[in-house]
């Protein structure tokens, strides 16, 4: 499959529309750092605090495991010779935009986060950050992670942050209060990372940048659903319609989580059958699925908390190892 983008869009950026675009960057940079200029600090907090704050709101273990997929899809959609300096670009931004939208989906979420356990020790519940703080700080590092891509990378990649960006923080955080579809919503754009990563390297999109996509969307389903398990009376209290809520007896929750990952084997294959990847990756990733297959059977037949944070912590070990096997074993 070719670039997705209109013939306009795709068309290699001048040297003026670099500029321009560097203008208008800097307009919007100065302009949110004029505002934050004008924030109030939290006086009681020092500096490395204030520092630890915003570097929790910007979810770094996550964002690492967004960006280790990322770079294998880059290395994955590169060519005989690998360039470093255009990879290093791609990671750079795609690591700012994991942390832009992890920012701004704690600013949308900053009403709901006091009503759980687990997430009422945030920078904003406990007023570590301010509200306005926050959101500049995540359009900060969202226009900025856009403007990288855009000029450093390529419009494509640009356009696929950009979905990122909608997907997550207007469509997915949002209705996460008003129906369970959102983690099906929110999948999409939890999957793009190794596909920008692949269209940094190769400028589109292939059927292998495709199956790399369906791998990630495919595994969100039984890691997220566990988490939303474990704590399914937390989130019932702050009025998260995740699916465990919305059926308190786990009969369709296990079902997907097993259904989804029986999806999960024979997807994750698919790069050795596309002659991306060898025969220690197909059989690795056989290994692999099966354990995951297995977990997850095991929590359905369970439904405790105990199996389920099993299963979390089974898909955490499962997909950057699945990952890490494709690199090593690249055709």
């Amino acid at each position: 499959m070719g670039n997705i983008l209109p013939p306009v869009i795709n068309r290699e950026l001048s040297g003026v529309h670099r500029k321009a675009m560097l203008m208008v960057w800097f307009g919007i940079l100065g302009l949110t750092m004029g505002v934050a200029s004008e924030i109030s600090s939290t006086p009681s907090l020092g500096v490395r605090e204030r520092m630890a704050a915003f570097s929790e709101l910007t979810k770094p273990r996550i964002a690492v495991l967004l960006v280790l997929t990322s770079a294998a899809g880059f290395y994955l959609g590169s060519g005989p010779q690998f360039d470093t300096v255009l990879f290093i670009h791609a990671m750079v931004a795609i690591s700012l935009l994991a942390f832009g939208v992890a920012t701004l989906n704690q600013y949308v979420e900053r009403a709901i986060d006091p009503l759980m356990d687990r997430t009422a020790v945030r920078p904003l519940p406990t007023g570590r950050v301010t509200p306005t703080e926050a959101l500049v700080f995540g359009i900060v590092l969202c226009a900025a992670a856009e403007a990288y891509l855009l000029i450093a990378v390529n419009p494509l990649t640009a356009f696929l942050g950009l979905i990122v960006i909608v997907g997550y923080v207007f469509v997915y955080t949002p209705l996460k209060t008003r129906t369970s579809v959102s983690t099906a919503l929110g999948a999409i754009p939890g999957a793009l990372p190794p596909l920008m990563g692949w269209t940094a390297a190769a400028g589109e999109i292939s059927i292998v940048a495709w199956s790399l996509f369906a791998m990630q969307f495919l595994w969100q389903f039984p890691h997220f659903l566990a988490i939303a398990w474990m704590y399914r009376d937390q989130y019932a209290k702050a009025g998260i319609l995740m699916l465990p809520v919305v059926e308190p007896s786990g009969s369709i929750t296990m079902r997907q989580i097993v259904l989804f990952s029986i999806m999960l084997v024979p997807v994750s294959l698919a790069p050795y059958f596309f002659g991306k990847a060898g025969l220690t990756f197909l059989i690795g990733a056989a290994v692999l699925g099966i354990g995951m297959l297995l977990v997850s059977v095991l929590t359905a037949i369970s439904r405790t908390d105990a199996a389920a944070r099993r299963l979390l912590l089974a898909s955490v070990i499962y997909l950057p190892i699945l990952f890490l096997l494709l690199v090593f074993d690249k055709r």
